[in-house]
């Protein structure tokens, strides 16, 4: 029987799928934000400096560009069922290379290693996604996976206190363990593991049962390919840099920001300063968690995603300003900058479904993902330099001023290129995004 003849996958079949998928990806993220907490630990018992803890994110990064360039090949020839567990794989040999020896050299083989598995990874999980899922139930799947995946950024981020004895065996006022946090992290990529043959099994199953959407396209770079796309295209692809550049190496190094920026202003004791600390972080997940879906739900009903990316852009400049030099509450700006979090995956994946023709969408989200990396790369590295130009620390928390600025100012370049998607999607040569909702478009 042809497979357009087959039945769909029953609603329940298909949400079943989408939970193991998530919780794959929760095991990845968690992996990648298993180090946050351990900056100033590492600076304590391994010697490290700044810049050295930045270069942990940075070598993923420079790894994810590399990988990123044929991770759709892969795709295409072993399929996501097999693209998912061997990826899977790789996070979990990251992790525990990571873990392993408390050398530099070999915790950034380890961080590269994961670099390797962790963003193809994201980018099969999409193609999964886009496989099961179609139409108007589309973004609310993404948001929904991202909402489940985001638990477990949400728990690394607490760590110190969910997993305190592994932080201080031998009590509070012993020194640290670097290790133990990090055999966590191992114990989520057995699970991201375990979760991608579930996959495996489920997608097995279906086939020749089911009638299966496209795997869609993949992340394959075609150069040639991308010099030659929309202008709003352009302006989508620097947005998600500015804000993901923004965002994703501000975690990097926010545990030891607010666990010093609390020691020194509040007279709180470090281990209760870390927990702390831990716990504000986790408000930039937790909030997307809630507002990515939300978000995806009214963009399908109201569009106007240009106006919206306006509006995270306004969000975002002056939110590092806020935690580095002002009396407000910490929770005010990271609650802001978790909604800003949430508009990327909410809004600017999928805008660029309606703004690229479906032939050439893996080379959209390769070329996006790439450029992407490269931001996280570079701004992982600078902020490093910058904390340790200015001696930030305990005893100078004032320090942490300069990466702050530098953070601020992609927040004024998001808004600029916001502007200009708004006024080329209101004008002759727009593509729906500001008309496009679900009661128009059967996409």
């Amino acid at each position: 029987m042809p497979e357009s003849a087959l039945p769909r996958p029953s609603v329940s079949y298909r949400w079943m799928v989408l939970v193991f998928i998530a919780v794959a990806q929760g095991g990845n993220y968690y992996i990648y934000d298993s180090i946050n907490p351990l900056e100033d630990i590492f600076k304590q018992q391994l010697g490290f400096t700044a810049a050295m803890f930045g270069w942990l994110n940075t070598s993923y990064s420079i790894a994810a560009i590399l990988t990123l360039l044929i991770g759709g090949i892969v795709i295409d020839r072993i399929g996501t069922k097999k693209a998912l567990a061997s990826f899977g794989a790789l996070c979990l040999l990251g992790s525990a290379l990571t873990a392993w020896h408390g050398t530099f050299a070999t915790m950034v083989i380890g961080r590269t290693v994961l670099g390797l598995g962790a963003e193809s990874m994201i980018v099969t999980v999409t193609v999964a996604v886009a496989k099961w899922f179609k139409g108007k139930e589309l973004s609310f799947a993404f948001g929904i996976n991202l909402l489940i995946a985001r638990v477990a950024s949400v728990a690394a981020d607490n760590s110190q206190t969910l997993f305190h004895s592994a932080f201080f065996p031998n009590g509070d006022s012993a020194a640290p363990s670097w290790q133990r946090p990090l055999f966590i992290a191992v114990g989520a990529g057995l699970l991201c593991v375990l979760s991608a043959l579930i996959y495996w099994a489920l997608e097995t199953s279906a086939e020749g049962r089911y009638q299966l959407g496209e795997a869609g396209g993949t992340d394959k770079l075609d150069f040639g390919q991308s010099l030659r796309f929309d202008a709003s295209y352009w302006y989508v692809v620097i947005l998600c840099f500015t804000f993901y550049s923004g965002i994703f190496p501000f975690i990097t190094f926010a545990t030891d920001f607010f666990t010093n920026k609390l020691i020194a202003g509040g007279g709180v004791a470090p281990v209760e300063a870390l927990k702390r600390a831990g716990f504000l972080i986790s408000l930039l997940p937790f909030t997307a968690m809630i507002a990515t879906p939300l978000f995806g739900l009214l963009v399908d009903r109201v569009g106007k995603r240009a106006l919206f990316m306006m509006f995270g852009s306004l969000l975002l400049m002056p939110v590092y300003l806020l935690m580095a030099y002002s009396q407000v509450s910490l929770y005010v700006p990271l609650v802001m900058l978790g909604i800003a979090f949430s508009l990327i995956p909410a809004i600017m994946w999928t805008s660029v479904a309606y703004i690229v023709d479906q032939s050439r969408l893996g080379t959209a989200y390769a070329l996006m993902s790439v450029i992407q990396q490269v931001g996280f790369a570079f701004f992982n590295w600078a902020i490093g330099r910058a904390n340790d130009f200015t001696k930030a620390g305990p005893t100078n928390p004032g320090g942490y001023g300069l990466g702050m600025w530098i953070f601020s100012v992609l927040g004024f370049v998001g808004l600029f290129f916001s502007i200009l998607l708004r006024l080329r999607e209101t004008g002759p040569k727009g593509h729906g995004l500001e008309t496009i909702t679900a009661a128009n478009s059967s996409k």
